[in-house]
């Protein structure tokens, strides 16, 4: 059997120069998600006037999954991405979970809602207008971060009412080697909502869309992009005392992965057959 260790490590070899279609994807590839927003908000306006709040609220969540999915699929199919999303599959099962994961590009909002239709997302709260996302955003009741008690008053409801919260304990994207530190905000959600908060480990050799990478540069390619889930953390008491435990085990997890190769700070991951001796 191989060697999980080596599995992690594996992801600092870089695979075979993509073609021509995997390029194309990157440029086209944003404006299509793009337009896939813009057409769902055409959509989500009316249905939020419509139908019945819950009923929306459901269409709207399974809308955005939906559509997520597919792009997450055209960038798979196309060579852009390696990805290994296989530990999210069952995050389908999960209800009433404060999903947990690190942060390192745009990406990973979108990959994290394409695989549960009844995800609920914190974001910024001016992205709530934003003529490509906010009709969309409102019809599936997903969470701004401001005001913070309004913020933590209806995240904590969502997650109550079964949905699985996605909420980045960094609070924006990464920026230094392997996480920046961690808000309190994941810890008092979970508190209130008597949840449970389930880590999501994200390790890419590529700093694409990462923190000031500008939408339309196009990086090298492939990207690997693998994903695992934690150990799931039970409802915590003291806040600051679980955040801090949270952030530590995210360095210890991420510790010498491929995220070393491109964020600041950062340690290359040794080959392999050095990682065993």
């Amino acid at each position: 059997m191989q060697n999980p260790q080596n599995c992690r490590h594996g992801l600092a070899a870089r695979a075979p120069r993509a073609g021509l279609g995997a390029y194309l994807t990157i440029y086209i590839g944003v404006p299509f998600l793009g337009l896939l927003c813009l057409v769902w908000s055409v959509v989500a306006l009316p249905a939020r006037a419509l139908l019945p709040a819950r009923l929306g609220t459901g269409f709207g969540r399974l809308g955005i999954s939906s559509g997520f999915r597919l792009y997450v699929t055209l960038l798979r199919f196309f060579g852009a991405y390696r990805f290994d999303t296989r530990a999210l599959e069952g995050l389908r099962l999960e209800t009433g979970v404060v999903l947990a994961p690190n942060h390192p590009s745009l990406v990973d909002a979108v990959v994290m809602i394409a695989h549960h239709p009844n995800t609920v997302c914190v974001m910024k709260s001016s992205l709530m207008h934003n003529v490509f996302l906010g009709a969309g955003a409102r019809l599936a009741r997903f969470v701004g971060n401001t005001p913070p008690r309004r913020m933590i008053r209806d995240a904590v409801a969502a997650v109550r009412d079964g949905a699985v919260l996605l909420l980045f304990p960094e609070g924006t994207r990464t920026r230094r080697d392997p996480v920046n530190s961690f808000q309190l905000t994941v810890g008092t959600i979970a508190k209130h909502a008597r949840a449970s908060v389930l880590p999501v480990l994200i390790e890419t050799d590529s700093a694409y869309l990462s923190k000031g990478w500008t939408l339309f540069r196009v990086p090298a390619l492939p990207i690997t992009y693998h994903v695992r889930l934690g150990r799931r953390f039970p409802p915590p008491t003291d806040v600051r005392q679980f955040t801090l435990e949270l952030e530590e085990y995210f360095r210890s997890e991420l510790r010498g992965s491929a995220l070393g190769l491109w964020l600041p700070g950062g340690v290359a991951p040794l080959p392999p057959a050095q990682a065993d001796s």
